[in-house]
């Protein structure tokens, strides 16, 4: 990973629609040389993906909240992973160790909707305790762009 491929992927970012010829002729390189470092990337694990980035609330969606699940460990997380997936609110949902065993954030149309997505969450056989938040304003999300550019900067320096 070096500067180049921050600047690949930076373009990428700041333009999500940029083919590959148009990222080139900006980056002053060759088309193949973009579309080598996205497969390279994409090889290491370093690149999941390019998609566009949806928002819920233009959809019906303006409330967001973070759910902590506890597991009864008696039931375990057979099948919970699906479970939670069905339920088409549930948009991020991570495992964790400590007092809480999964970090869900999900979307409801209203804080009524929201209550129905708790109690639904709630109700599955696995879960035995819930404690929600709800998000006032999200400040970061998916902040991995900084991370990458310090990261090729200190091996730009190194290097």
């Amino acid at each position: 990973m070096d500067r180049l491929d921050y600047r690949i992927i930076a373009l990428f970012t700041r333009k999500p629609g940029t083919s590959v010829l148009s990222a080139a002729r900006e980056l002053g390189v060759a088309r193949p040389t973009i579309q080598a470092r996205l497969n390279r990337m994409r090889e290491r694990g370093l690149l999941l993906d390019i998609l566009p980035k949806l928002a819920a609330e233009p959809m019906g969606f303006p409330v967001q909240a973070m759910m902590m699940l506890q597991i009864d460990q008696r039931v375990g997380y057979a099948g919970l992973h699906d479970e939670l997936l069905d339920i088409p609110e549930v948009i991020d949902c991570s495992t964790m160790a400590g007092p809480w065993d999964m970090l869900l954030r999900v979307v409801a149309r209203s804080n009524s909707d929201l209550q129905r997505v708790i109690d639904q969450i709630a109700r599955l056989d696995s879960v035995s305790r819930v404690s929600t938040s709800i998000v006032l304003r999200d400040i970061a999300r998916d902040r991995i762009l900084p991370l990458m550019d310090a990261a090729t900067a200190e091996a730009a320096e190194e290097g």
